[in-house]
């Protein structure tokens, strides 16, 4: 055997999995992760020393007496890298639109062209979906629905796919949005609160819920309202059949009456902390490799586990013309290390869908902080541009302590908070009189990149600090704490702090 003088960082690798009960994996499903940078991750353990009164004047060896096991590191964020793991901190589950595992892709003379699914819950007749991970481009195309064929068979035009019998593994459909019939979706803006209106389209078929922002038009004039207006981001306030009413939107919009246009809606799936029965823990396993310690055996790898681990805080961070990354910091219940004869538990490693890092500079399509209004869609924002922010997640989880446990036995989680703050330039006093009055704040962001992208949305807020910072040649800049709070004291169809939509598919027109 020949040790190993050092091991390097870059020997090293993170993948979790999701345990089936608190800190016990069955039939676990590994996903890789990039960190940049760890600041937390092991355990610390306490000892206690007797201190006897003797006339030795020596302290005792000490006891181990308590354990902590904590992870925390830092990592770039991409649409798709983060999106499972973020169930863990919302409490929560995806609320998907339509998704289904394709078992294989036809195509014949007498029937359209179809994917072959175990279910077509989510699909309906004008859905556009969108495959993920087929071996042919043509099938990871944008189609629209045309017919569901008992259940198992959903079809697009003639001519669309091409014929993939064995798709490769965790090759998947999509609903990213709809298209309405020519001429059946319209514009309403004469009341408080603009509302997309419709003869044929069942708006509460689509599985939209309150909150959810949608992005309206396609990329061709014959997919989209003729008024600009009227197009873009939107935030959707409440769903009836024939009616949606929206409460967000970047211009005001106008009365429009479609023509022969098939206007295309887009939507996505969204994860929002929810209440009651509805709440959710995820339990994790975290497991480093740490390198072989022998360089005759370089397949023999040292590992090191957190286990039981329960996702605590989870930041955001958009500095100044950089990438956007996150911190997440997890709390568990032990940790486990496993030396190169035992190996790893992490096998078949899944790596999410290749995409860019968000950069600062060019990836936001809207930010906006306003005072909340029930009579304008697109109220004047407090700030015309910010430096930096941050959004901040925290389940204020506490390990549970008992006689003849080493570690935790479990875990509490405490009340969900969600706030952080932001950087903006000064233009006028109505953000600081925003802080003054305690008024009713709302805030969001949309991040677009390579026909992807999503919404962060806190719906209400407190705003705090708000002291002007001012030097000498330098522009004024206001930074401003969010404290964010349950939405239902604004409007009852909101019963979330905070709300992603993750657009699995965005038209260039979004970016």
């Amino acid at each position: 055997m020949a040790q190993v003088a050092k091991i390097d960082s870059n020997s090293t690798g993170l993948a979790y999995a999701e345990e089936s009960t608190l800190a016990t994996l069955s039939s676990p499903v590994w996903i890789a992760l990039e960190p940049n940078g760890y600041s937390d991750f092991g355990s610390e353990i306490t000892n206690v020393s007797p201190t006897p009164i003797t006339n030795t004047r020596s302290r005792k060896k000490g006891v181990t007496t308590d354990l902590d096991a904590t992870a925390q590191f830092n990592h770039n964020f991409t649409l798709w890298n983060l999106e499972d793991i973020l169930q863990g901190f919302m409490f929560s589950s995806w609320e998907r639109k339509g998704r289904e595992v394709v078992t294989a892709v036809d195509i014949d003379t007498s029937n359209p062209d179809e994917y072959e699914v175990a279910s077509t819950t989510g699909f309906v007749v004008g859905s556009v979906i969108r495959g993920f991970k087929f071996t042919n481009a043509a099938n990871n195309a944008l189609n629209v629905v045309t017919a569901i064929t008992a259940s198992t068979s959903v079809e697009v035009a003639t001519g669309q796919l091409v014929t993939e019998a064995s798709p490769p593994a965790g090759a998947y459909i999509q609903v990213v949005g709809h298209q309405g019939a020519a001429g059946d979706i319209d514009v309403a803006a004469g009341g408080d609160l603009a509302t997309l209106t419709s003869t044929s389209l069942d708006f509460t078929t689509l599985g939209l819920v309150a909150g959810q922002w949608i992005f309206i038009g396609g990329d061709t004039a014959a997919t989209r309202f003729a008024t600009a207006a009227n197009n873009g981001f939107k935030r959707i306030r409440s769903i009836a059949a024939n009616i949606l009413t929206l409460d967000k939107s970047t211009l005001a919009m106008v009365n429009e009456a479609s023509v022969s246009e098939t206007v295309q809606i887009f939507y996505g799936d969204v994860l929002r902390n929810r209440v009651g029965t509805s709440i959710l823990r995820r339990t994790y396993h975290l497991e480093r490799l740490l390198g072989a310690p022998d360089d005759s055996a370089l397949s023999d790898i040292q590992t090191q586990i957190i286990k039981g681990a329960v996702g605590n805080e989870f930041t955001l961070n958009i500095p100044t013309a950089n990438l956007v990354n996150v911190d997440l910091g997890f709390i568990a219940t032990d940790e486990e290390l496993r030396d190169s004869t035992a190996g790893p538990l992490q096998s078949s490693v899944t790596t999410p869908i290749l995409s860019d890092v968000f950069n600062t500079s060019s990836d936001f399509s809207r930010i906006k902080i306003a005072v909340v209004s029930d009579v304008n869609e697109a109220p004047v924002s407090l700030a015309a541009f910010i430096t930096e922010a941050t959004i901040n997640i925290n389940n204020n989880v506490s390990p549970n302590k008992a006689v003849g446990t080493l570690g935790a036995f479990d875990l509490t989680a405490g009340i969900f908070q969600v706030g952080g703050s932001i950087t903006a330039y000064f233009n006028n006093v109505s953000a600081i009189t925003s802080v003054r009055n305690n008024s009713n704040v709302t805030m969001d962001m949309a991040m677009v990149k390579d026909n992807g992208g999503l919404v962060i949305d806190i719906p209400l807020i407190s705003l705090g600090d708000g002291r002007l910072n001012v030097s000498s040649n330098e522009p004024i800049t206001i930074p401003l704490n969010m404290e964010a709070a349950d939405a239902s004291a604004i409007f009852s169809g909101f019963t979330h702090t905070l709300m992603w939509t993750w657009f699995g598919y965005l038209p260039d027109a979004a970016e």
